[in-house]
């Protein structure tokens, strides 16, 4: 009798996670759907709409010297959290390092050598749907017989297109960084509307894939009629609803998030911990799946953010955006934890491990000098809310896909999970290293694999 009870436990768990995932995850949906159209400017767009500038428009970043003049003056004022004692990054961000990120702020950064560096890019505006949108067109310099690929490479929160500056070479001079001169590629990188540079919606429902939309737009407006995807965090939803709206012009679609995206992945890690050897016998799936216990308690603590903003974003919002301590904070920490888990039991979150203070308050900053935190949130509230068209959940991406899955990273997903909503699986990377900002972190690796991928496209 001893065997048998944990083995009818276990096959009435299989039964029931079988019977539950037919139920709750349909087969998904093949034909494209309509992409739908969107005004998001001031007014209606019947009469904002007759005056619409569609042109593309140079773009340099200068903040003015009074927006910075403010910000040293806040950052003087700040009233800093008491310390916890022996607290590392367990409670968020620990004040003690705070204040050395305060000091380093006041005395030694320059945004002005930021800016700098953010001009070496060439940098543009256009109009669509009502909105500026911010972009990145970086052209690789072309040998006669050359030709690049086109590749839209998106963003997340807390994230901007600063993170893509150490790759972008990597894409765009190949020679020059490990490639061929078959691995050339013009790259452009737009900031999601409410982020960065790029103007904030002004109407409700700007979700994943109205951005979607807008980005196919703004690559035919630059005159690709087909090109490659590739995103992480909202990056990664925008892009696979890009390549799910327009199958025809979306010629590939790599992401740096592996997450579960059914129900019948979400019921995988609690009915295979009863026996793992048997149903999940891959030891990487292993090691980020199991315990579970572990794995949804990890989850659970480091998703309080995303409750708030997908309910009162502009409620934490205000709070944020009316100090710069507050605001580096908020941000900061989400590139301790979300690199390394780990890295909570160090006093500096470990954030200088990979990065440089300068590097990180780059970030910051292009949050600050725009005062667009609380936009940047509400991408959230529209994403979980009524207003998402929630195309990834019925529809299967039908275009090549590729994954690369690193090990730090908050999500994961099995390979045959990735594979029943994205039948033409050309490449699943499991990388060695690195964490939730691939770009950011692991610049090489996820420049190798965005490489390795499209020329297994282009073989096809």
């Amino acid at each position: 009798m001893g065997w048998k009870t944990p083995f009818v436990i276990l096959v009435l768990a299989i039964a029931c996670g079988y019977f539950i995932s037919r139920l709750l995850s349909p087969s998904l949906l093949t034909e494209p759907p309509d992409a739908g159209s969107g005004w998001w400017g001031r007014g209606l767009p019947e009469v904002a709409g007759k005056e619409q500038d569609t042109s593309v428009r140079p773009f340099r970043v200068n903040v003015s010297d009074k927006v910075l003049a403010d910000l040293k003056e806040r950052l003087k004022k700040t009233r800093f959290v008491d310390r916890l004692e022996d607290s590392a990054f367990h409670y968020g961000f620990n004040s003690d390092f705070m204040k050395q990120v305060q000091r380093y702020w006041l005395e030694k950064y320059s945004w002005r050598d930021a800016e700098k560096t953010l001009n070496q890019y060439d940098q543009f505006l256009t109009n669509i749907e009502g909105i500026d949108v911010h972009f990145l067109h970086v052209k690789p310099k072309l040998k006669p017989g050359q030709k690049s690929k086109p590749l839209i490479i998106v963003h997340g929160w807390p994230g901007s297109v600063f993170e893509f500056y150490k790759m972008l070479p990597m894409l765009t001079d190949p020679l020059s960084h490990g490639g061929t001169a078959d691995d050339i590629f013009e790259v452009i990188c737009p900031s999601i509307p409410g982020y960065g540079f790029s103007e904030a919606p002004h109407k409700q429902g700007f979700s994943a894939s109205e951005a979607g939309r807008v980005f196919h737009k703004l690559m035919g407006r630059l005159g690709f009629k087909k090109y490659y995807v590739q995103g992480g965090d909202w990056g990664a939803l925008i892009t696979r609803n890009m390549a799910i709206m327009f199958p025809d012009h979306v010629k590939g679609i790599h992401n740096n998030v592996a997450t579960l995206s059914n129900f019948k992945g979400l019921l995988y890690p609690i009915v295979a911990g009863f026996w793992p050897s048997l149903l999940m016998p891959k030891k990487e799936d292993q090691d980020r799946f199991l315990p579970f216990s572990r794995q949804f308690f990890f989850i659970l603590q480091e998703s309080g953010y995303f409750h708030l903003q997908a309910t009162k974003p502009d409620t934490v919002g205000q709070g944020v955006n009316d100090s710069p301590v507050g605001l580096a904070a908020y941000i900061m920490e989400k590139f301790s934890t979300w690199t390394n888990k780990e890295w909570r039991d160090l006093p500096d979150g470990g954030l200088t491990k990979v990065w440089t203070l300068d590097e990180l308050l780059t970030n910051v900053m292009i949050y600050w000098v725009n005062g667009n935190i609380a936009s940047s949130m509400r991408f959230y509230k529209e994403e979980m809310g009524g207003s998402s068209k929630k195309f990834e959940y019925s529809y299967a991406n039908m275009v090549p896909y590729a994954c690369a899955d690193f090990p730090h990273d908050l999500g994961h997903a099995p390979e045959w999970s990735l594979r029943e909503a994205n039948p033409n699986l050309v490449s699943y990377t499991i990388m060695p290293r690195g964490g939730h900002f691939a770009a950011f972190e692991e610049p090489r690796l996820l420049a190798e694999d965005i490489r390795q991928f499209v020329s297994k496209v282009e073989a096809l």
